[in-house]
Parts: C-alpha cells; structure tokens; sequence
C-alpha cells in the first residue's frame, strides 16, 4: 500500500511549495471560502450541507483537546457550528500532555468527556486497549469511506475496528524562514541536507543566528529525527523502527542520529545554543524567528504546517515575511512526515457519534481550514477553503501523497516512550542536543526505553 514511488511523487509535490513561496504566496482573495466549493463542501448560506445529523437539542456534550490558544479557538468555531446544525451543548475541556494520564484521571472520577481528541496512534491504541474507546458507528465510517484515503481509516483503527476520526492533519516536513534574513544573507533555499548546513553557515555568517529550535518541548526534537531518518534510511526501515521490528541500536539510527550531530554539534547555528534551546519552548521557537525585522534571534524555524498560527501572533505576513520550503533531502528524496488528531469517542450515545460524523465530514473541514494554521486529511474538501496558496500548495501535497505518507514515528510508539514530556524519547533526545556526541549511548538509552514500553 505505501510505495517508495508514491513518496518520490509526494515529494516533488512538495517542491512546488519552495517555488510557490519564492513568487510571492499571499491572500489571494479567493481562499477562506468565499468561492462555492466543488464536492459538496460549501457550508454558507443557502448551500447543502454535505452531512446529516440527528437533532440532539439540549443534549449537553464536552470533548477534550491539549489546544490552546489559537488552535483552541478555531476548534471551538467547528464545535459552534455543530450546535446550531443539532441543538446540542458542547463544552471544550483542555486537557495536558500526556493526554491519556489526563483521560484516565476523568475516567476514574466518572467525567470522562464524550470525545477526546488523541494526537497520538499510540495513545488511540491504549484506550482501546484499556477500553475506553467506543468504535466509530455507521454514519461516521461512511464519511470516513467517502472522504478519507485509507491510510488515514487504518491509523484510526485497532485490530480492524474503527475507532478514530482523523480531524486534523500535519505535513511536518517544513522550515519556514525569514526572507529579510535570507535576503540580507544572499542565502537561497536548499533542497538537500548538505545545502541546507551550507546555508545556515551563510546566514550565520551575516550576523544572524540560523536556526531555533524548540528543544524545551521533546516532540519538535522527534520531528527533527523522523525527518532524517526517512529521507536517509528509506520508508520500509522507517516503518521497522517505528514497530520496533529492529532495534534502535541499529546503523541506520546511528546514522540518522550522527546526520543530527551535524547542526546540534554547532552551537552557533542555533539560536541560544543547545542551553537557549532547550529553554525554549515550541511556540517562541516560531515568534523569535519572525520578530525583529532583518536582526530576528534566528532565520529558520522547523516544523508543521501549523506554525502558521504561531506566525500570525507576530507582524510577520505569511508568503511575504515568512516562507518555506521542503524539508531538504539527506538521501535521495525529501521526507514526507505526517501528524494528526483523532477524534475518538469515549462514551457511548447518539451525539458522541453524530459528533465523529460532523468531524470527518468535508463541512467541519472547511470552517477549520478557512482559519488557518489547519490542514485536513479530508480528500473531500475543496483547496479554496485555504486561506493562502502556501496553505493551500501543502494541503494538496497532503493530500497527493495518498497512502504513501509516513505518520509521526513517536506518535505510533507508546506513550510513555514517544509522547511523554521528561521521559523516553523526548527527554533522550533533550539530552542528545546537550551531548550529541554520545550517539552510542544515546541509541542504548533509547532501545532500552523503548524495549520496556513496547512489552507493557
């Protein structure tokens, strides 16, 4: 199902990103959903809505996210619009990391929320396991059937049950940068891994540090790692090492891990140096990138998509201000590294499913997208939702790259070795930007963490 070909298309998709952002991406003027969308996925006035769901008036319902801020708020426009389609209450509870310790706690109280949305495979597979989780019904696999490659139905299902909705998604496989900075640098984008070394020295060199990185929040260390390590070793081991199926001792870790050491060895090239980063966590990593004007604390910030509604908080203009470019290639493509969130259904009951079949559906996807700093995985949702074309330009990557993406290594790991903040991987990796010179032992600490929590 997944091919190397597949990803070797993805890929060049993905260059389009770097060429789009050079001629200049803003607003324009067609996106946020003004247009009448194809496929059914207009959700303004006078338009057919593309899903039916039951009337559930004064039904009170809570579902639980870790979103904060902006992401928290554009969420919450979806869950308003469910209300008026159903007459039904829908309260957004926070959650914190790791979200199934929060789950459990609530569980255990008799609260638990109706939905949660779970940003791991991992964490999805442990609430099945511990039976919390209820399967998807029949009007939300019929939007998932509809709307989603299977790719995505299968990283919402345990043992051929269904029990996620994938609302959101992530193309993780990004470095947005400051175009003053660049500018002032004479640096251009890169496309491999060499390049890319070659011109953080050049921006470096114009006096302006080249990197950030959020190294106080573990995961963004991961993405890093992911990143390598599928355009180095290949799809098949990445997939190997995310099963555990060989060992994180293996070569092909070593040398991904000693690829890493390349820039976490230089402490100038990042932004505060390895101390800095990893006392910075993943939202300033962003805003310090596209504060400052042509003297930002860095040029370059890696990570998803989503970091377009870190941008926002800043006066930077993405397409303008603020670019991107494909993660660069250290084999011979360029990664293509998902994320996502699943909606799954805690309690069992008529609005928690009609709420998964809102949240596959093409509609839910539109008001998301139409705010920004959001992607779906819903094939179903017409581009035009997308606020600008470098949104827009990713999304459809995302979407072009079918089954043939590879999700989030440390999300499909469980819990307490990939989503843990302080232990497992994220905390191994923390310390390997302090040190990265202990690549042998940072491989014997991360196989031994990850053999203990793949046999619990």
């Amino acid at each position: 199902m997944r091919t190397t070909l597949r990803i070797r298309r993805a890929a060049v998709v993905f260059t389009a990103i770097g060429a789009l952002a050079l001629t200049g991406c803003g607003d324009d003027g067609d996106g946020g959903g003004k247009k009448s969308d194809e496929g059914g996925s207009t959700t303004g006035k006078g338009s057919t809505p593309s899903v039916a769901l039951p009337k559930l008036d004064g039904e009170k319902l809570s579902v639980a996210a870790v979103w904060t801020g902006a992401e928290q708020a554009n969420f919450v426009k979806v869950l308003k619009e469910f209300e008026k389609r159903t007459g039904a209450q829908v309260t957004f509870v926070p959650a914190q990391d790791p979200i199934v310790n929060f789950l459990g706690t609530k569980i255990a109280g008799g609260q638990p929320p109706d939905v949660a949305m779970i940003p791991q495979v991992g964490a999805i597979q442990q609430a099945v396991a511990k039976k919390w989780a209820k399967p998807v019904g029949d009007e939300a696999k019929a939007q998932l059937s509809k709307n989603y490659a299977k790719v995505w139905q299968g990283l919402g299902a345990v043992d051929g049950t269904q029990y996620g909705v994938y609302y959101k998604a992530a193309n993780k496989s990004l470095i947005w940068y400051n175009t003053k900075a660049f500018e002032n640098a004479g640096a251009s984008e890169p496309k491999t891994w060499k390049d890319f070394l070659a011109t953080a020295e050049t921006v470096s060199a114009s006096g302006v540090t080249p990197v950030s990185v959020g190294g106080a929040d573990g995961w963004t260390l991961t993405d890093w790692f992911e990143n390598i390590y599928l355009s180095q070793a290949g799809p098949e081991k990445y997939d190997q090492l995310a099963q555990h199926k060989i060992k994180w001792t293996d070569p092909s870790v070593k040398d991904a891990l000693t690829t890493l050491a390349q820039l976490f060895g230089k402490p100038s090239l990042i932004a505060g140096g390895a101390d800095g980063a990893l006392q910075t966590e993943f939202p300033a990593s962003v805003t310090q990138t596209f504060t400052g004007g042509d003297q930002p604390k860095a040029a370059m910030v890696y990570e998803g998509d989503f970091v377009g509604v870190n941008i926002a908080q800043t006066k930077a203009k993405i397409g303008t201000d603020a670019k991107v470019f494909p993660f660069p290639a250290v084999g011979a493509e360029s990664p293509v590294v998902t994320g996502g969130d699943a909606a799954v259904a805690l309690k069992d009951g008529k609005g928690a499913q009609a709420l998964l079949t809102w949240l596959a559906s093409a509609d839910a996807a539109k008001i998301a997208a139409e705010q920004g700093g959001f992607i779906s995985p819903n094939k179903s949702l017409d581009p035009s939702a997308y606020p600008n074309d470098v949104q827009r330009t990713m999304a459809k990557a995302l979407i072009a790259a079918g089954d043939a993406v590879r999700f989030d290594m440390s999300d499909q790991a469980p819990q307490s070795f990939g989503g843990t903040p302080g232990k497992g991987e994220w905390k191994t990796l923390q310390d390997f930007l302090k040190n990265p010179k202990d690549i042998a032992g940072t491989q014997a600490k991360l196989e031994s963490d990850a053999a203990k929590a793949y046999k619990s």
